[in-house]
């Protein structure tokens, strides 16, 4: 009995954050211990080889097929709880910065908000779920990210942070849920996740620039808020390609030369200098834009994602910008072996949105 017991406590206490890419399905399972979050598993799993693609690149699979790689992945991460929280890609979703018309009574704000978010959103409002975030402007502490009108500055106008999904992609991902036995207490958009997981900073902004596999998403974040939120059309499979073709090398050698060798500037390599320094002009032109725009200084820049993994990235991107550039660890913020700390340093760009949610979900305990 004594054996059931501590099982079933373990189950409880256990929480996952799955993490559903375009390229791959990545799972964290943390515990509390003693007020820690305990690093107990993770995993990842890419979806090419599941749709004839090679490991790295974008995909579209249906729920179902998505559910069973899921299942695989829980199974080969040993992974022992149902409990979990999902993320939404922040493709699939909107985040628009809006100035609003302030309201005393939150619940009269609540419905100004809902109203004029009908004007910002391009799809019938009964086909998303709406949430909102006011953006604060006063003492930082005041706020969260559940933040109400109530601690709202007392001016006229409040700066709101609108977010929708569309309900076809909760759909999609509650069914992927279902097929792979799993129980979901929230779906949260990505970049929510990776701000848990990476940012600490709470009042300077800061920049994450998120390479993912089929783009890269620029936000800046102030006051754990999103102020800035931009896509770039360029992500680590255009880098993998562009290394394949270069170099004569399968793109599975290709995204291995990419992790294991990085930056070069010359050689095989120098390719993959081509495309980062695209993205990297993108977002210089936001980070400046915002600098112009709001009077206020980025001081440092996060990178994460699948292409954060890439080697020598980050010395690479202080020649471009100048500031504070560093790679996201975001296995820091849990317990792990000594002798885990430098894998995990070296994968923790790819995992921050699963650490996120797992985070997240910990919090209901």
């Amino acid at each position: 009995m004594g054996f059931f017991d501590n099982f079933l406590k373990k189950e409880n206490t256990s929480v996952i954050g799955v993490d559903i890419g375009s390229s791959s399905l990545k799972v964290v399972q943390l515990r509390k211990e003693k007020g820690q979050a305990v690093l107990e598993t993770y995993g990842e799993l890419a979806l090419g080889p599941y749709s004839g693609f090679a490991a790295g690149q974008a995909t579209n699979l249906p729920a179902e097929q998505i559910a069973e790689t899921l299942k695989d992945l829980l199974r080969e991460a040993k992974v022992t709880t149902k409990n979990c929280g999902v993320s939404i890609p922040f493709a699939r979703s909107l985040l628009t910065l809006v100035n609003l018309p302030y309201r005393k009574d939150p619940v009269e704000q609540k419905t100004v908000i809902n109203l004029e978010a009908r004007k910002y959103i391009p799809v019938p409002i009964t086909e998303v779920q709406l949430d909102w975030f006011v953006v604060p402007k006063a003492e930082p502490a005041q706020f969260s990210e559940n933040a109400s009108a109530e601690s709202a500055p007392t001016n006229e106008t409040i700066e709101v942070l609108l977010v929708a999904v569309h309900n076809d992609e909760l759909s999609l991902l509650q069914k992927v849920v279902a097929g792979a036995g799993l129980t979901a207490s929230f779906y949260e958009i990505e970049i929510f996740s990776t701000i848990r997981a990476v940012v600490n900073e709470q009042v300077k902004p800061v920049m994450i620039l998120d390479v993912g596999a089929a783009s890269t998403k620029t936000y800046v974040i102030e006051h754990g808020v999103v102020a800035l939120s931009h896509s770039i059309s360029v992500g680590s499979q255009d880098i993998t390609r562009a290394i394949s073709v270069s170099g004569g090398v399968s793109i599975a050698r290709a995204e291995a030369l990419k992790k294991e060798e990085g930056i070069s500037s010359s050689g095989v390599l120098g390719s993959s200098e081509l495309v980062f320094s695209r993205i990297f002009s993108e977002a210089r032109r936001v980070l400046m834009q915002y600098e112009t725009a709001h009077k206020k200084s980025i001081t440092s820049i996060i990178l994460t994602g699948g292409g954060g993994v890439t080697k020598e990235l980050s010395t690479y991107a202080k020649n471009i910008f100048s500031i504070d550039v560093h790679v996201a660890d975001p296995f820091s913020k849990t317990e792990a072996p000594a002798f885990m700390r430098p894998v995990l340093e070296e994968i923790g760009p790819e995992f921050a949105v699963a650490v996120g949610l797992a985070l997240r979900k910990l919090e209901e305990f």
